[in-house]
């Protein structure tokens, strides 16, 4: 009888804990229709400069630009291929 108490209490505790967590934030602050994302307190209006700011390297943006280039060009080889023969090569060393 104890474990079906205990049961019970669990499940109700758990829904409480559910319908709490919807009801919490009531959506009055949304800037447009389903657009409610809010900083926290202390988040800067401007990222840039922040301790926020990623501040990504020029250098490593240049490689992956580069990278993206290569992979695309892989990725035209292997299409053209395939609309010749029919059948797909993942590996761009064995497309003549």
């Amino acid at each position: 009888m104890k474990k079906v108490i205990v049961a019970i209490a669990a499940v109700a505790a758990i829904g409480f804990g559910a319908s709490t967590a919807a009801v919490a934030y009531d959506g009055t602050k949304c800037k447009a229709e389903g657009n409610c994302w809010e900083p926290k307190p202390g988040y800067p209006d401007k990222v840039a400069g922040s301790k926020y700011d990623p501040k990504h390297s020029p250098a490593e943006l240049k490689k992956q630009g580069d990278s993206m280039k290569a992979m695309e060009e892989r990725n035209k080889k292997r299409a053209d291929a395939f609309k010749k023969s029919g059948k797909w090569t993942y590996d761009v060393k064995k497309i003549q």
